[in-house]
């Protein structure tokens, strides 16, 4: 329970001044504002009614210890996207603001044999009141138990729909991928290629199917010699493009998996005098900043990364004294192709 004390001379309402107001047990107060369920909504009513004229802010700590949750939001990551990482504690940012909720981000290795115990260590040790999954790990069903098991809220992304709508904000990566391409095939070019993501990357995976859709929608064969895989950073795309570069005849266009490796393929054309777009057409994904400041402008997938974000953190928040008592029900969020300068009607 909260357990503020009256301090003489301090003007601050304590807890047992909302509980002498109210008419009501310092415990009852307590209950109020850790939503307990065991209340009637017109005692709940007279204490929020108190609390809220009387400007009485509770103690975090008390709370806590009455809890057993600290109030953190725990971000858990191993991702080589840095914006994407960046667009997602900014949405979570947002919805925190204003609130007793802080961030925490957690950098994890998918690769160990001691992943689970390594989140499970850190769930533990920070008491974290829910936590965000992102990419790759949150496709691990292992790590979504754990935090059932643990009592710890959970929210997973991915680029497709993984668990019900409360813990899932999921994209639509493979249906845009197939609107890009198929926009690349409607201007006219017929031999194109893809900078995939990382092996392992349910991103990757989505996303590579739509392409391979697009070209069997329009009848042209997927040539493995135009299928290169990225990581996902600048270098492999500029390393990936040349490889696509080296081929007779070369592709005509390109679509790259994120907009660090289109930019790397950009890169790469520039390297050996070629003019985007009219020697090369370049499509990105997720709309980054780097998309609009290179030259040409990038056309590109906007992700709606930061509403995902704001999503995720609206769920995890849902039912506590700093969000709405219902648990949002969206769960997939639409991506948009951005048309801009870097695709052109091939030669």
């Amino acid at each position: 329970m909260d357990s503020d004390a009256n301090i003489p001379g301090s003007a601050k309402p304590t807890i047992n001044d909302i509980a002498r107001l109210s008419g009501v047990s310092k415990k009852t107060v307590s209950r109020v504002i850790n939503r307990s369920p065991l209340l009637n909504e017109e005692t709940r009513k007279r204490v929020d009614d108190i609390i809220r004229e009387t400007g009485y802010v509770p103690n975090p700590q008390a709370r806590a210890l009455a809890l057993r949750r600290n109030f953190l939001i725990g971000l858990v990551h191993d991702n080589p996207n840095a914006q994407m990482v960046l667009g997602m504690q900014q949405g979570i940012l947002s919805v925190l603001k204003g609130t007793e909720y802080e961030l925490i981000v957690r950098p994890v290795d998918r690769g160990s044999t001691t992943l689970v115990a390594d989140v499970r260590s850190f769930l533990e040790r920070q008491r974290l009141h829910g936590v965000v999954l992102l990419p790759p790990i949150s496709e691990d069903d292992g790590l979504a138990r754990l935090c059932d098991e643990l009592g710890c809220r959970y929210v997973r992304m991915g680029s497709a729909e993984l668990d019900d709508a409360a813990h899932m904000v999921a994209s639509n990566d493979q249906d845009v991928v197939h609107e890009a391409v198929s926009y690349l095939i409607g201007v006219g070019h017929r031999r194109i290629g893809i900078i995939t993501g990382p092996t392992g990357f349910r991103s990757a995976w989505e996303r590579r199917q739509g392409f391979e859709r697009a070209l069997a929608d329009a009848g042209i064969a997927v040539d493995p010699a135009l299928v290169v895989e990225g990581s996902y950073r600048f270098e492999s795309g500029l390393g990936a493009a040349s490889k696509l570069l080296d081929c007779s005849p070369r592709p005509t266009a390109i679509f790259a998996s994120n907009d660090e490796m289109a930019s790397g393929a950009l890169h790469a054309a520039r390297r050996l005098g070629l003019d985007v777009p009219a020697d090369l057409s370049i499509i990105g994904f997720d709309d980054t900043a780097i998309a609009a400041h290179i030259w040409p402008p990038l056309t590109t997938v906007r992700w709606p990364i930061v509403e995902m974000g704001k999503a995720a953190a609206r769920k995890l928040l849902a039912g506590t004294i700093d969000a709405q008592p219902e648990v949002p029900g969206e769960a997939l969020f639409l991506s948009q192709l951005i048309h801009r300068a870097s695709v052109a009607p091939p030669k």
